[in-house]
């Protein structure tokens, strides 16, 4: 039933994460369906980071150009699988995190499958309130902003067909949000599935501290702009509605016919 999925490489962006890396890929070597391969983007460490890699047999890519989105585009460009899976260097993929992510890209009608994550650093108290209110943020205000699913880096995967389409179109050199941006290039008419089961652990760092909630507002502020311009958010949502009609108009006929 295995030899049937699509290969899958799974993209590691990581700077000065040696511990935390360590942990992700301790999970990655006990998937009930192995990767192809697992690609670290070493981004200009000085800790261990790449050393702990090799150690588990992944690829050690180098982009020295400090930054999540060179880093990952990066990943993309080198990965050689059919489906290129994504998360970060403090994420901990459940033991079913690849398997699920091939069977749902198995499916030729989708683009690219999005998961979310829990807090693994926060005590159970405020856990949950914590995910509810940053994840289910994340993709409300998303979902408005680009006219379809976003796709949520620390958990996520995309066919290498359809990066392969958009990898110029990406702002490798900006200071964006690069799941976010990668998102917006991918279009309105993405069929980008949400699949709660590719739950990953992730650590609270990206919400601790007014300094990283000023950084993360930047630069969703800087994705948008740069986006927005090529496409503005009514223009989006008037694709994507336009798309479904044209997706749901042959379903109308047949019923018609058969009446």
């Amino acid at each position: 039933m295995n030899g049937a999925l699509p290969s899958v490489s799974v993209v590691i962006p990581v700077r000065d994460d040696a511990e935390l890396l360590r942990a992700c890929l301790e999970a990655l070597a006990r998937q009930s369906v192995p990767p192809l391969e697992v690609v670290v983007v070493d981004n200009a460490s000085v800790d261990d980071s790449a050393a702990v890699a090799r150690s588990f047999g992944a690829r050690v890519v180098v982009e020295d150009r400090v930054g999540i989105p060179s880093a990952a585009a990066t990943g993309y460009d080198a990965a050689c699988g059919e489906v290129i899976a994504r998360c970060d260097a403090d994420s901990v993929p459940p033991r079913r995190w690849v398997e699920r992510i091939a069977r749902t890209l198995a499916d030729p009608e989708v683009d690219a499958v999005t998961g979310t994550g829990w807090f693994r650093d926060v005590p159970p108290v405020l856990r949950w309130g914590l995910e509810a209110v940053y994840l289910g943020s994340y993709y409300l205000l998303s979902h408005l902003a680009l006219g379809h699913r976003p796709l949520w880096g620390s958990s996520m995967a995309l066919r290498r067909s359809s990066w392969l389409a958009v990898s110029d179109d990406v702002h490798r050199d900006a200071d964006v949000h690069d799941d976010m941006d990668l998102a917006f290039v991918l279009g309105p008419s993405a069929r980008i599935r949400f699949d709660p089961r590719l739950r990953v652990g992730v650590s609270a760092r990206s919400v601790r501290g007014a300094s990283q909630l000023r950084r993360r507002f930047a630069r969703a502020v800087t994705t948008l702009r740069l986006n927005w311009t090529l496409q503005p958010p009514w223009e989006r949502w008037q694709q994507r509605i336009r798309r479904s009609s044209r997706r749901s108009f042959p379903d109308t006929l047949r019923k018609g016919g058969n009446q």
